[in-house]
């Protein structure tokens, strides 16, 4: 079990960090709520009986009916109030924490290295992260709350019956707690590996209608249209026979609590009346135990909800707690920009670098290259050659395992990311399109830009006609820039990216899906539009470059296999 929990203080100081006192709160007014109506219930109870009998012993007209009643009402005002107030707080401040969540989980994803978020697919992490942390609402809902309130209740109400009735009704409270146990034991053992299946089956299915959505064509194309359909069918028919092995294993923990509160009745009955019949109490008091009994069964139901969902919720847990006890960094103050270093020095300079992704073999090694104001060098190889890694390190997402890189003269790592970034511009060979209009996508780039900068950057990439065709720079763009095709979405990535001028661009294959002839004006266009800014192009299409003027080719290439040395640079 304790594997099972790994995880769950993490995740439960994140809620005590985040509104933790407002939760506590909330707890308190859960009791407040749940000892008022058991206080309610058998002061109403007693009030009757008591009522009664004065009535049968002709004391009626002497018989205070003023005191008790305004009691009544006083205890159905705090259940209200605190009732409403409990609903406030808890699920105000679960859902403000929840958002928290949100934010330190991505926080924490975003300060995870480059290689780890590209190695990411997109829709199954979102929507498992989503899943994951949606869940969670029921960590202090319907495991911490009820638990918490619960505990706080019987103790108080044992107390309570053992003052006011007799030591030995506190019994009454104790068959509670152990026949309410009972019921979660049935409903928590079996069911909390029920519902972590059917939440690994609801996962499995959104992922594969996600997969069935995106790859439609492809999959129909290939065959494989009606196997998926069936996947779908599969992860869809394992949640819904998991779900109805909670209902079952429900239906048995509440026929479990029923019999527990109707015993617990019954004993608190026959004590009663064997406290009365012994003179010890009255017949009205013994009222009491019975109706606090039947009110107590109140404070045992929301621990079957909780218990049913453990599974659900510890699932949860374990998939979210590791990314939020990664060590994020706290925000410093802004460092200051270093001072850039001599004119002659090259505006990004590669010194001997070596690079290897953990304990693999080498990636790069020995490369060296300089990039001055205005050039454009082509980094040419074959595919896995190192182009996209070389880039990387370029950008300052990763770092070298030996050898140095130099922005305007000045070491990478001494820059402040927001001035690094400022001065240089990557685009990856995945570049992401957001829902939303083409102006919108592009000003990702450059917020504060008007709609005069937004069309001459797509001049640039040739796509002004695309897009007045479209409807314009209003034209609406799908999930992932659909409604382009996987040219135009490439350049409109590059539109956005020129947009910033930086100084220093690094493109990883940006003719990708491209005929020749727009390949050569696009970059034609591109040094026309920045022409002071250092260029490096990632490309296995040489032929694309090699007729644009000033452009020198590096190539990468693999050595011998025998040799140790994994990378050498020729140039042309």
């Amino acid at each position: 079990m304790r594997h099972r929990t790994a995880g769950l203080w993490t995740v439960l100081a994140v809620f005590r960090r985040h509104h933790g006192r407002v939760l506590t709160l909330g707890i308190g007014l859960t009791a407040a709520t749940l000892a008022a109506g058991a206080l309610l219930l058998g002061l109403s109870g007693w009030f009757l009986t008591a009522a009664a009998a004065a009535g049968l012993a002709g004391a009626g007209m002497a018989f205070d009916v003023f005191g008790p009643a305004a009691a009544i009402r006083f205890l159905a005002l705090v259940r209200t109030g605190a009732r409403y107030g409990e609903r406030l707080a808890n699920h105000d401040a679960t859902l403000r924490v929840l958002a928290a969540l949100r934010l330190s989980v991505f926080r924490a994803l975003a300060a995870r290295p480059l290689p780890k978020l590209a190695a990411l697919r997109r829709g199954v992490a979102l929507n498992r992260l989503t899943a994951d942390i949606d869940a969670l609402d029921g960590l202090h809902l319907r495991l911490v709350l009820p638990v918490a309130a619960g505990a706080i209740v019987l103790a108080v109400a044992a107390a309570l019956l053992a003052w006011l009735v007799a030591p030995v009704m506190a019994a009454v409270v104790g068959l509670l707690v152990v026949g309410g146990g009972l019921s979660v034991l049935m409903a928590g053992r079996p069911g909390a590996g029920v519902s972590r299946r059917r939440g690994l089956a609801q996962d499995a299915l959104r992922v594969r209608l996600l997969d069935l959505a995106r790859g439609r064509a492809d999959l129909a194309v290939a065959g494989r249209l009606p196997v998926q359909i069936a996947a779908c069918g599969k992860a869809s028919n394992r949640a819904l026979a998991a779900g109805r092995r909670l209902n079952a294993l429900d239906l048995k923990s509440e026929a479990v609590l029923s019999a527990t509160v109707q015993v617990a009745v019954v004993t608190a009955l026959v004590l009663g009346v064997w406290l009365a019949q012994a003179g010890t109490i009255s017949g009205p008091v013994a009222a009491i135990g019975v109706f606090a009994a039947i009110a107590l069964g109140e404070v045992l139901a929301p621990l079957r909800r909780g218990a049913l969902e453990i599974g659900r919720i510890l699932l949860a847990v374990r998939r979210i707690a590791p990314a939020l006890a990664e060590p994020v960094p706290e925000p410093a103050a802004p460092p200051r920009v270093p001072e850039a270093g001599p004119q002659a020095a090259p505006l990004l300079e590669v010194s001997q670098v070596d690079f290897a992704y953990g304990s693999a073999r080498a990636v790069l090694e020995g490369v060296s290259l300089a990039l001055s104001s205005g050039d454009t060098v082509a980094l040419v190889g074959r595919s896995g050659g190192g182009k996209t890694t070389l880039l990387w390190l370029a950008a300052g997402v990763l770092r070298p395992t030996a050898g140095s890189i130099h922005l305007c003269g000045c070491p990478l790592a001494d820059w402040p990311e927001a001035a690094l970034r400022a001065r240089i511009g990557l685009l990856p060979q995945r570049s992401e399109l957001f829902a939303g209009t083409i102006a919108e996508n592009l000003r990702v780039g450059a917020p504060d830009a008007p709609d005069d900068e937004l069309r001459a950057a797509l001049a640039v990439v040739g796509l002004v006609g695309t897009v007045d065709a479209a409807g314009g720079l209003a034209a609406r763009l799908g999930e992932g820039g659909a409604g382009l095709s996987g040219g135009e979405a490439r350049r409109l990535a590059l539109a956005r990216l020129i947009l910033r001028r930086p100084q220093v661009l690094l493109l990883d294959e940006p003719t990708s899906g491209l005929d020749a002839p727009t390949a050569a004006g696009v970059m034609a266009r591109l040094r026309a539009f920045l022409p002071d800014a250092a260029i490096l192009v990632a490309t296995h299409r040489a032929g694309d470059l090699e007729n644009t003027a000033d452009v020198r080719i590096f190539r990468l290439s693999s050595p011998p296999a025998s040799t140790t040395s994994m990378r050498q640079i020729s140039i042309e």
